[in-house]
């Protein structure tokens, strides 16, 4: 797996603000993500630019946190941060579409992240990045279609 982008959307029957209004909670991550299983608000943060967060992240033999810093925080349009600060960039934009809105969430291993794996990995470093690659690949559908889920059961 080379490519260290993706992206892809779903239709939610719910409002972008709405949407938003769900997927800026960090918080609530645990109910919707694959591989992190919990999030909390660093320093009394919130969902918005500068704010930063930790989140825990499982897989079978391994559990970590990383540090998140908001990137974006534009209620009904994109909620986004990087991990580390520059390592990994997440985010999430909503489209009013006819029948509610085009949830988009997309994905981008960074070159410091890339660096940083090298650092950590050494010569297992392409395997890691290889994984990391594949779980947000795989992880992002999953991601997005339990969002619609909650979304529209709260509506």
């Amino acid at each position: 797996m080379d490519n260290r982008t993706h992206s892809s959307s779903v239709v939610v029957r719910a409002t972008p603000e709405a949407v938003y209004d769900l997927v800026s909670d960090v918080t609530r991550t645990g109910e919707w993500s694959p591989v992190c299983r919990a999030c909390w608000w660093d320093d009394g943060g919130s969902a918005r630019v500068g704010a930063w967060f930790t989140g825990r992240n499982e897989v079978p033999g391994r559990t970590w946190e990383t540090r998140s810093e908001v990137i974006a925080a534009d209620r009904g349009r994109e909620f986004a941060w990087m991990v580390g600060g520059t390592y990994v960039r997440w985010a999430f934009r909503m489209e009013p579409v006819d029948e509610g809105t085009r949830l988009t969430e997309s994905w981008e291993f960074l070159p410091d992240g890339i660096a940083l794996f090298h650092t950590l990995y050494g010569e297992a470093a392409e395997e890691q990045i290889a994984d990391r690659t594949r779980a947000a690949h795989e992880g992002i559908p999953a991601t997005l279609e339990a969002i619609r889920r909650i979304a529209e059961s709260a509506g």
